[in-house]
């Protein structure tokens, strides 16, 4: 009887869970990568489209080469990206690069020396600055970013660019 019901058990996950696990797997066939995942916009001049194509209207021109995008989905060599103040919008894939930068969110930060929020301040960085993520720790609260010829600390939660646990070398 029990051999009956744990046959049973899996001819009914194999009807309804299975076909939620290749469609997953589909929407990440067109690069193989993880989603959603962050990325950074290749140029200086990258138009964001309604959908995924030429034929879909322009809907924002971004001017800042190396803002962080953070692509929620796939459509052949187009991808669907998120910008930190929630825009969502379609750029081709040649317009993005794996190069992971930060935006950073908020009021004015204090990027610190140490991970520490007693350490020494090496800068102030305003609303919206856009930086490099040089390493995040897993589950840590602490990233080091640099900010051009700055180098130093930020909590995670300071900034748009990198989940909460995530680990980034």
């Amino acid at each position: 009887m029990n051999k009956i019901l744990k046959f049973s058990v899996i001819l009914v996950l194999s009807l309804f869970v299975l076909p939620d696990v290749a469609t997953a797997q589909t929407e990440r066939a067109a690069s193989g990568l993880p989603l959603p995942r962050f990325v950074s916009l290749r140029s200086d001049k990258v138009r964001m489209r309604t959908g995924p194509g030429v034929r879909y209207p322009i809907d924002w021109v971004y001017k800042r080469q190396n803002m962080p995008m953070e692509v929620v989905a796939e459509f052949g060599t187009w991808r669907k990206v998120r910008d930190f103040q929630g825009t969502e919008g379609w750029m081709h894939q040649s317009m993005l690069s794996n190069k992971r930068t930060l935006a950073v969110t908020g009021q004015t930060r204090t990027l610190r020396f140490n991970s520490d929020s007693k350490s020494p301040a090496v800068a102030r960085i305003e609303p919206s600055v856009t930086g490099k993520i040089t390493r995040c720790r897993k589950n840590a609260g602490w990233c080091k970013l640099s900010f051009g010829k700055y180098e130093g600390w930020l909590r995670r939660v300071e900034f748009w660019g990198a989940y909460p646990t995530e680990k980034i070398n």
